[in-house]
């Protein structure tokens, strides 16, 4: 039987996708792909900056991100691992904010259970808790 995709690739050298939320009900995101990743040594808060700094370096539609939320970014939750079950919300997981939303800064990915092809969400959480509280989508 060959090896799930997840476990081919050592969590020293794994790639993460992490959401950037701009807007809850219209489900405005974009993705932001990290390859060689070390989840042994990467810190929540060592992600948090990492990713804004990929948002500040980026070009085209990271400039809106840039200046509406960067910022306001401040949460980091588990969205889905590979080969995981995924919510049936497109924009986030709103199941079992104890587990999965990663609060401890210190903690690695590793610690919290990420491996390869892990889908991170990063979000203000203040919106977060407003769009939790009346989950309408606002698209057509």
């Amino acid at each position: 039987m060959a090896a799930l995709t997840s476990q081919e690739k050592p969590l020293t050298d794994a790639t993460l996708t992490v959401r950037i939320i701009k807007s809850f009900p219209h489900r405005a995101h974009k993705n932001l792909v990290l390859q060689h990743t070390d989840l042994t040594t990467l810190t929540v808060a060592d992600l948090k900056q990492r990713c804004r700094e990929e948002i500040t370096r980026g070009t085209g539609a990271w400039k809106i991100y840039r200046a509406t939320i960067l910022p306001k970014l401040d949460t980091i939750k588990l969205y889905t691992k590979a080969h995981g079950t995924k919510t049936v919300n497109l924009i986030i997981n709103l199941d079992d904010d104890q587990q999965l939303i990663l609060t401890d800064d210190e903690k690695t990915l590793a610690d919290y259970g990420c491996e390869h092809e892990t889908e991170l969400s990063f979000f203000n959480l203040e919106a977060y808790k407003t769009f939790q509280a009346n989950p309408i989508e606002l698209w057509e």
